[in-house]
């Protein structure tokens, strides 16, 4: 089963809010997910993001593949990097 991190659509219309889940790569963009992982909110000023950093590097060492908007996103907050070290250190 090939599982993805990646952004579920929440919020009102033409006011996004996103929630970075997990969730099989097969189900639709707003279906069945694994787990809630954190938040996005692109609306204020700077974009705010809020994402649990233990379920992030878990899901990322069982394989889980992050889309392209999500690892900015992951960059951005620096959990990326802390998996790129943890890989080095092994």
């Amino acid at each position: 089963m090939a599982v993805k991190i990646r952004l579920k659509r929440t919020g009102m219309k033409k006011a996004p809010s996103y929630r970075v889940v997990v969730a099989d790569a097969r189900s639709p963009r707003d279906g069945r997910i694994i787990e809630n992982i954190g938040w996005y909110n692109p609306r204020v000023e700077p974009s705010a993001i809020n994402i649990n950093e233990e379920k992030a590097l878990g899901w990322l060492k069982n394989g889980a593949q992050p889309t392209e908007s999500v690892e900015i996103l992951l960059k951005r907050v620096g959990i990326l990097d802390r998996f790129a070290q943890t890989k080095s250190a092994e």
